[in-house]
């Protein structure tokens, strides 16, 4: 397999990049971007470090981030595995990326800038729900937003397909893969119950 090796190679089987797409770049959260993210629940996080690439999603019950103001986004990070994959990242290497989607919109909005981590005791407490509070909260200086056309979700048909769920491998079958030991089928039985407690 022959692979590019150089910008001018790349470059030269796409042409110029579309104007529209490199002049509605903005540094800072207009009106109405902020009314888009507000709406959005969930969030794909990306983050560097010297162990590779990580992107996690991150969702909630209400605006899955907090805007503090036009260049800053505030993240909690709710109870989880504990692997911690994008919070080390974070920590050592502070650039971000963010990718917002609604449920029924094509528009994705993405969000590049940097970030990091605090415990801060009040900021937590900003985000306490029933008794609980995050244990982190990424704080996220934004350096751009835009957002991305809708080609990639019209061509999967994200929202519009119907529901495959029930062809997949469950998370149980997953582990059982893995581990014959385990009983997946009782795992995913039970699952939905388990996590009821444990979302926040």
């Amino acid at each position: 397999m022959q692979t590019l090796t150089h910008i001018d190679e790349l470059e030269a089987l796409y042409g110029a990049a579309v104007p529209r797409s490199l002049t509605k770049v903005r540094t800072r959260l207009t009106p109405l971007y902020r009314a888009w993210i507000d709406k959005a629940r969930f969030v794909v996080l990306s983050s560097v470090g010297p162990e590779g690439t990580d992107a996690s999603p991150r969702g909630e019950d209400g605006p899955v981030v907090r805007i503090a103001d036009d260049r800053t986004l505030l993240l909690p990070d709710w109870m989880g595995n504990n692997r911690i994959d994008s919070l080390r990242n974070i920590l050592r290497d502070g650039r971000v990326s963010l990718m917002f989607m609604v449920p029924g919109c094509n528009n994705v909005v993405r969000i590049n800038g940097t970030a990091v981590l605090t415990a801060d005791a009040a900021i937590l407490a900003g985000f306490e729900k029933s008794g609980k509070r995050p244990r982190t909260v990424t704080v996220i200086t934004l350096g751009e937003v835009y957002f991305q056309c809708a080609k990639a979700l019209m061509r999967s048909g994200l929202w519009t397909r119907e529901h495959e769920g029930h062809l997949l491998p469950t998370a149980g079958q997953f582990v059982k893969e893995e581990d014959q030991s385990f009983d997946g089928e009782a795992y995913d039985a039970g699952y939905a119950e388990y996590a009821k407690g444990r979302m926040w």
